[in-house]
């Protein structure tokens, strides 16, 4: 298969932390495509929890213990608007995750922005799988930051790395 042939999906997101819903995203979207790029946004304005080499670290153990990659995903960082991202990464496909239809009127309208910037760049939104759709990166933050246990929602290597930080 020629490089010119092979469908590249970007997934792009904060990852802070990663849970067990973004990973079942990728794992539809390998289902996509040939290739998926997970974009980690970085933003100087945000302090996050983990940094973006432990967050690439995190993403790639815990989709290569959960998934078959066979060096199919990738991680990157990017800052700016995600249809750049894309291009530059030789995605024609961007991949969102849903969970309910609060995400689903946020999404549409990304969708139909980046749509008008990057016509080239498809949008395709995948639903969360059951008994994923509750689980947000945000309240597991809130959750561990309160010693509150977030082993059911995010994986294995992210929940112990939670614990180290926040401790």
């Amino acid at each position: 298969m020629s490089d010119a042939e092979i469908r590249i999906a970007l997934y792009a997101g904060s990852f802070d932390p990663l849970t067990n819903g973004h990973v079942d995203v990728i794992r539809q979207a390998l289902a996509l495509a040939d290739r998926v790029v997970v974009a980690i946004g970085v933003q100087a304005s945000k302090k996050p929890v983990f940094s973006f080499e432990e967050r690439a670290k995190l993403i790639e153990q815990s989709v290569s213990e959960r998934v078959d990659v066979s060096g199919r995903v990738s991680v990157i960082s990017f800052s700016g608007l995600v249809v750049n991202a894309a291009r530059e990464n030789g995605a024609t496909v961007m991949v969102r995750g849903l969970r309910d239809s609060t995400d689903f009127n946020y999404e549409m309208q990304m969708a139909g922005m980046n749509s008008a910037m990057a016509p080239d760049v498809q949008t395709v939104f995948v639903p969360a799988s059951a008994g994923l759709g509750h689980i947000t990166g945000t309240l597991v933050r809130q959750i561990a930051s309160m010693g509150g246990d977030v082993s059911g929602f995010v994986p294995a290597v992210v929940d112990k790395a939670l614990k180290q930080k926040l401790s």
